[in-house]
């Protein structure tokens, strides 16, 4: 069993909520517009890391983490990437991953907008943990936690803070 904290569009502010909330995370994952070398520094320091980049993140975040992610996590196929639509509305290009790599867990970033859902056509759980830094339009910032045993996924908690 492994605790995961996931978050997304940091965009180079980490709330210490957050940070608190990640706490007792066996790893991070944060899917894209990390903001700067030094946000990405510190979430590595803090944790383990499996992240890719954003539409927002320079050349010197780009030239280190890729745009796509597939891994395992204990039995769990997993796909990480920042801009991925949801499900019925993949971004571009996004089903034919899909298709291709057959996740058990998508999660992506960029919308800001906090969702977990069902994917029944890809037989997938979908995740976007909305946006863990201050910048954008979001009323709040969130993040995700939740524990993976084999394929199980349970334990599913929300960090929602509203933004002042």
């Amino acid at each position: 069993m492994i605790k995961v904290g996931i978050i997304s569009d940091t965009h180079a502010c980490i709330h210490p909520r957050v940070l608190k909330f990640l706490e007792d995370c066996d790893q991070i994952w944060h899917a894209g517009d990390i903001g700067n070398m030094e946000t990405l520094e510190t979430l590595a320091r803090f944790k383990p890391l499996i992240s890719v980049y954003g539409n927002i993140d320079d050349y010197n975040i780009r030239a280190i983490l890729p745009e796509y992610r597939y891994f395992m996590c204990e039995d769990c196929k997993v796909m990480l990437t920042h801009i991925g639509g949801y499900p019925g509305k993949y971004h571009p290009g996004i089903q034919t991953l899909l298709n291709l790599h057959k996740p058990d867990l998508f999660v992506c970033g960029h919308s800001h907008i906090l969702k977990v859902m069902q994917d029944k056509k890809h037989s997938l759980m979908f995740m976007n943990p909305g946006a863990a830094g201050q910048s954008g339009f979001h009323r709040s910032i969130t993040a995700l936690r939740l524990k993976i045993s084999q394929k199980e996924l349970s334990d599913l908690e929300v960090l929602d803070i509203a933004r002042s």
